[in-house]
């Protein structure tokens, strides 16, 4: 089927009126016909139709087609007429005075269309006159009145004169219409939108494309609704849908460009009318189409007439089937509202992208303000003012008094999860701001929503703030939370600068760590119970708000006696990061579960977290942050005997400012670790001490977060220093953090390696108790080798079982440069992670052992005796004696001594 013929669709009667007109003037009587319809709905097809059966008929064609950009050539339409007809001149005098408007001699204007008239009554006796001029609502007025004098006077004449046009035009003559009307032969004629039977008849005409694919993506019943009937549109959709893609119409595409020419045929103030529609979206309605247009409210309510006609918007009668409203269009009690909406949103989106960048902005800035009159959500309301600052050279920008409404959107858009868009908001809602103190608080905000994406971004703002923050500012709402920022960022020391440059609540003085300064809420929040930490992990959802908190309660619990927990719950936070899109949050929370799992001694987990982490940071070099990842992957590497890889991260150049924060101080730790590892105690010293005394000048000096006493210890033995050393162990056993077993299990190390042999075993035995219960297996480890080298020097013989023991874990945990440390030539064959079997366990030798016996035996190759056996997992004395025995057995060895060493050592968590 043809465009020509899909358009006559349903036009049975509308040309049947036709065929009788041209009888009616053939038999030498005068008709006049008018075909109105919307833009799109066949008008022109209908004036093709007409010549053509004119022609057929004998009669003498003559045509015109007006147009829009030559509505003030005078005389235009008529001389087309007169030219229309091959090998045809109608006499045509000049345009008479006054024909443009301009008023001029009657009598001139009168004589000249007595000639035109007289002209055609002549030709109409040899043959029917048959004179179709379409979108007469765009034609000159000169020629209009040419019309309207045949119109009158040419009423015997075998004269018949097809116009066509919409009757909402904004540029047709009212009193041209009306003077036609007045004739007695006169006949109107209308072209509807099809129903939906009539599109069901043009698409079963159909014929399938050459080359197949003919069928159509969409059902009859969507063609129709989207189209709306309207002959062109659905011309179009069948184009853009006949082979089956895209399944729905697209931007720029066939119906998209559809609806623009609509738009233009239709008139300026119809498009005006669609833009503003557009513009509104949802909360489009006549009503506030008007408000926005402003300027003549009945020429506006015409356009949007006339778009509903040509089936493009639907302005009434539109329910979404329970009776409310779509959008915010008032509604009757029957579900109907009174919405000006477009039928598909491939429609304004081609109405917006046909629209000029600075029609776009004015037209979003007024909807703002309408629709906040309107007392629309204010995520509606900013969405327009962005909308606008978005257009390209934009101005003005939103005012102050747009403000608050920017700002009340972001925190609804934060809310939701949309932190990107809520960013926008709160940038153009700084940009609007005239108060200071509010431009700060925005700034604030900034820099917090900044760390979901990019810690370094939200460094760099809050760095600013911190640039700009007067010395001598009054401890403020704005400075606390100041000051809150800088430590959750880990930047304690500026935070304590700040906190202690103005009077705080309660009264200190400038420089005191007064209760609620930055070093006393580090503290307070290190010595959280892992209990409060746990209730504020398991009741807190993570939002910018939270994020914080969370991370603080999961440093708390990786310091504690119980790290395992911290590995459980940063894991959980890390996947929540993960399905909120927020990069910064993935490193945060997977640098947290990495330090987590180094804490325990799972060195390979501890590298492929931090490797995550370092790698989810948009910016992985330009920020403090970014050496809390580089840490743990320094230490890992270095345990792991992965040198190589630890010294290119720990020789990286660092800017001077990045080590002044708490991922600084992991930094310098790792660096230091790394260098004693390689033998560069001298270095390694270097960074302790340099750790040390930035600790003490924030007031943070804590080993539980970092034990940089018995580090330094560590070298300062290298170098022969043992007084010094000793010293340092000394102080940090005396610190109230030595009361925790992973604190005191390595002082109590240091302590043994320092102070006298005869001690030494002691010690070290208590070190290897208090580290095993902190759940640290490298740091056991360390200190069992050191146990058993101690009890080899007295002579033991459970000292070679010890270090067998020792190097068995730290082959278990991959601490490979320790195993060497340990038995520099015991075979390191890879880890076997998860020996369990159904049905038991093969150990050394083929041997296969039950879990229970498996449990047992690890245990007491680790030293501890049947009662510690018997209590650690829940059984008699005499059941562990039995496993031991069939242990033995199957083993075929007679005491513990000779227990293998590739025994899986029984973890916390395994008990």
């Amino acid at each position: 089927m043809t465009g020509a013929r899909m358009t006559l669709v349903g036009r049975d009667t509308v040309i049947g009126a036709l065929d009788a007109a041209l009888a009616e003037c053939a038999e030498g009587g005068a008709r006049i016909v008018l075909a109105e319809g919307a833009t799109g709905c066949g008008k022109s097809a209908l004036a093709d139709v007409a010549a053509e059966r004119a022609r057929a008929a004998g009669g003498l064609v003559l045509t015109a087609v007006a147009a829009p950009e030559e509505r003030h050539v005078a005389l235009g339409v008529l001389r087309q007429l007169a030219h229309g007809e091959a090998g045809f001149a109608l006499p045509l005098p000049g345009p008479p005075p006054g024909a443009d408007g301009t008023g001029g001699a009657a009598p001139a204007r009168v004589e000249a269309m007595q000639g035109f008239c007289a002209r055609l009554r002549e030709l109409s006796a040899e043959r029917p006159v048959v004179l179709v001029v379409d979108d007469v609502q765009h034609a000159d007025g000169a020629s209009l009145q040419y019309l309207q004098y045949l119109a009158r006077h040419a009423r015997t004449a075998a004269v018949l004169t097809v116009l066509t046009g919409t009757p909402h035009a904004e540029e047709l003559d009212p009193v041209f219409t009306t003077e036609l009307m007045r004739q007695p032969h006169f006949t109107r004629l209308r072209l509807d939108r099809l129903s939906p039977a009539e599109v069901a008849t043009v698409l079963a005409a159909l014929r399938p494309r050459p080359g197949g694919g003919g069928g159509l993506a969409l059902p009859v019943g969507d063609l129709h609704r989207i189209s709306g009937g309207n002959p062109l549109l659905l011309r179009a959709l069948v184009e853009e849908t006949g082979s089956g893609l895209p399944p729905a119409p697209e931007v720029g595409g066939p119906y998209a460009q559809a609806v623009t020419t609509c738009l233009h045929r239709t008139g300026p103030t119809a498009l005006a009318a669609a833009r503003a529609a557009a513009v509104l979206g949802e909360r489009s309605t006549p009503e506030r189409v008007v408000r926005l247009l402003g300027g003549a409210a009945a020429a506006t309510r015409r356009a949007l007439a006339a778009l509903e006609a040509a089936g493009l918007l639907e302005t009434g009668g539109r329910a979404d089937g329970d009776g409310r409203a779509d959008g915010d269009g008032r509604t009757d009690g029957e579900g109907r509202t009174d919405g000006a909406l477009f039928r598909h949103p491939a429609a304004p989106a081609a109405v917006l992208e046909d629209t000029a960048p600075g029609v776009r902005a004015d037209l979003h800035r007024r909807a703002a303000r309408l629709l906040r009159e309107d007392g629309a959500p204010a995520t509606t309301v900013a969405g327009h003012l962005s909308a606008a600052s978005a257009e390209p050279g934009a101005e003005p920008g939103p005012g102050p008094a747009d403000v608050e409404v920017l700002l009340e959107a972001a925190e609804e858009r934060l809310a939701q999860g949309d932190a990107r868009l809520a960013t926008r908001l709160l940038e153009l809602a700084l940009r609007a701001a005239a108060d200071p103190h509010a431009r700060h608080g925005i700034r604030l905000r900034l820099a917090q929503v900044a760390a979901r994406f990019d810690p370094a971004a939200a460094e760099r703002r809050l760095t600013a703030l911190a640039e700009a923050h007067p010395g001598d500012a009054p401890n403020t709402e704005h400075t606390r939370s100041l000051v809150g920022l800088l430590c959750a960022q880990g930047r304690i020391g500026e935070a304590a600068v700040l906190d202690a440059s103005g009077p705080a609540p309660g009264g200190t003085t400038p420089g005191g760590a007064a209760p609620g300064s930055a070093a006393a809420a580090f503290g307070s929040d290190l010595d959280t119970p892992g209990a409060v930490s746990e209730r504020l992990l398991q009741g807190s959802r993570l939002a910018e708000a939270t994020v914080a908190p969370l991370a603080q309660a999961l440093r708390s619990l990786t310091a504690s006696d119980q790290p395992d927990r911290a590995v459980r719950w940063s894991r959980r936070l890390l996947e929540e990061a993960g399905r909120a899109d927020a990069p910064g949050w993935v490193s945060l929370f997977g640098t947290l579960h990495a330090e987590a799992l180094l804490r325990l001694g799972d060195l390979t987990g501890a590298h492929a977290q931090a490797t995550a982490a370092l790698q989810a940071l948009p910016d992985r070099t330009g920020s403090a942050f970014h050496c809390a990842p580089t840490a743990v992957l320094i230490r890992a590497c270095s345990a792991m005997g992965r040198f190589t890889e630890a010294s290119r991260l720990a020789d990286r150049q660092l800017p001077p400012r990045l080590p002044a924060s708490l991922h600084g101080l992991a930094y310098l730790r790792a660096r230091g670790l790394h260098r004693l590892a390689v033998n560069q105690p001298h270095a390694a010293l270097a960074d302790f001490l340099e750790t040390g005394r930035l600790m003490a000048d924030w007031g943070i000096d804590r080993p539980a977060h970092l034990p940089w006493r018995t580090d330094a210890a560590g070298a300062l033995l290298l170098l022969g220093e043992a007084r010094q050393a000793e010293q340092l162990v000394l102080d940090q056993l005396a610190h109230p953090d030595a009361r925790r077993p992973w604190v005191r299990g390595l002082s109590l190390r240091l302590r043994a390696l320092t102070g006298e042999p005869r001690r030494r075993s002691a010690l070290l035995g208590q070190a290897v108790e208090e580290l095993h219960r902190s759940g640290d297996r490298v740091e056991t480890a360390r200190a069992m080798a050191d146990l058993g080298r101690a009890l080899q020097h007295e002579g033991s013989p459970k000292g070679n079982t010890m270090i067998r023991n020792a190097w068995s874990l730290a082959k278990d945990s991959e601490a490979v440069a320790l195993c060497r440390e340990i038995l520099p030539d015991a075979p390191l064959t890879p880890p076997v992670r998860d020996r369990a079997q159904t049905g038991g366990q093969t150990a050394a030798g083929g041997a296969k052992l039950s879990g229970s016996e498996q449990r047992v035996a690890t245990l007491a190759a680790q030293g501890l005796t049947n009662r510690e056996i018997s209590a650690k997992l829940f059984l008699t004395v005499s059941t562990v004696e039995q496993h031991l025995t069939r242990v033995y057995r199957k083993l075929r060895i007679t005491s513990r001594g000779d227990l293998p060493m590739d025994l899986t050592p029984v973890t916390r968590s395994a008990v």
